[in-house]
């Protein structure tokens, strides 16, 4: 049997030399790069062009001008969808921005059983958005829910009637939507709190500042740029919200939850109004752009600081 001889390359040998190659990076990067063209803007691209096309049922390349966002914009659902977005996107990033800083500071406390604790916050986002919204559309209900127990206790009079109301049940939505956010933002929030020098504390204690102060006067605007993160990142979740209003409301009672994802699934999937489906696509596209490319533009001059 042959040895190998003395000085031969191994295999780790090997996997360095390939490091060290000038093409390496760009070959193991192509794979994704041209997956994100083909998926992301590929198929961006080509709805842009179904929304100013002739298509209906199925797609047709003939161009018919903006006729489908005029269509869009003077349905009166499109323009619930869309204040619904608004409403329910404010409302959801800071609630689930807000609890989660609130968990994140006193776990950030040393409590006894911490991993414990972080585990139980971080389990709603270990959840798919269907299970989450089924479960509290069983809570919410009138008649098996929070409403029924409290009844059944003995006070006759209380009522929860939330998801069943038109001038409410868009408030569901929030509540289900913050209670598996606000998990995610307190690790983020808690990462870091703990990536503060510890240095900076200690010197606040020695000069007698209590612990709330310290918080909002050295910690929280240390960690500024982590609000930034945060906060676009729950608002991306928020413009893309489908599944959770889905499984808890269907977009009712009536259209009084529809948000934007869900008018474009009617328009695409139901009524086979693909154009007219394209444009209301288009148009949440447009609101992710509005989020994403302002963060990017100050992260990079953010970094052009440092």
């Amino acid at each position: 049997m042959p040895y190998p001889q003395a000085g031969s390359a191994g295999p780790a040998a090997i996997m360095q030399r390939l490091r060290r190659l000038p093409l390496t990076p760009p070959l193991v990067l192509a794979p994704s790069l041209i997956a994100t063209l083909v998926y992301v803007v590929g198929f961006a691209l080509w709805s842009a062009w179904m929304s100013v096309s002739t298509s209906t049922l199925l797609p047709r390349y003939g161009y018919a001008g903006f006729v489908h966002y005029r269509a869009l914009w003077s349905n009166h659902r499109w323009g619930i969808a869309y204040t619904n977005l608004f409403l329910f996107g404010s409302l959801y990033v800071a609630g689930a921005a807000l609890l989660g800083l609130l968990l994140a500071i006193l776990i950030d406390q040393r409590v006894r059983a911490e991993a414990l604790w972080r585990t139980v916050f971080l389990y709603p986002l270990a959840i798919s958005f269907v299970v989450t919204g089924t479960v509290w559309r069983w809570i919410f209900n009138p008649t098996s829910g929070v409403q029924h127990l409290v009844r059944s206790l003995g006070w006759h009079d209380f009522s929860f009637d939330w998801i069943v109301r038109r001038d409410t049940a868009i408030y569901t939505v929030v509540i289900t939507g913050i209670w598996h956010a606000s998990g995610f933002a307190m690790a983020l929030f808690l990462a870091g709190l703990r990536a503060v020098d510890p240095d900076l504390i200690k010197a606040a204690q020695i000069d007698g500042a209590a612990m709330p102060r310290i918080y909002l006067r050295i910690i929280l605007p240390t960690i500024r740029p982590l609000f930034v993160a945060v906060l676009v990142i729950l608002l991306q979740f928020a413009i893309k919200t489908f599944d959770l209003v889905l499984a808890l409301t269907s977009g009712g009672p009536g259209i009084a939850t529809t948000v934007p994802a869900i008018y474009v699934y009617d328009l695409m999937f139901q009524r086979g109004q693909l154009a007219e489906g394209a444009a209301a696509a288009v148009m949440i596209l447009a609101a992710l752009v509005v989020v994403l490319v302002p963060y990017g533009m100050w992260a990079s001059w953010r970094r052009s600081r440092v």
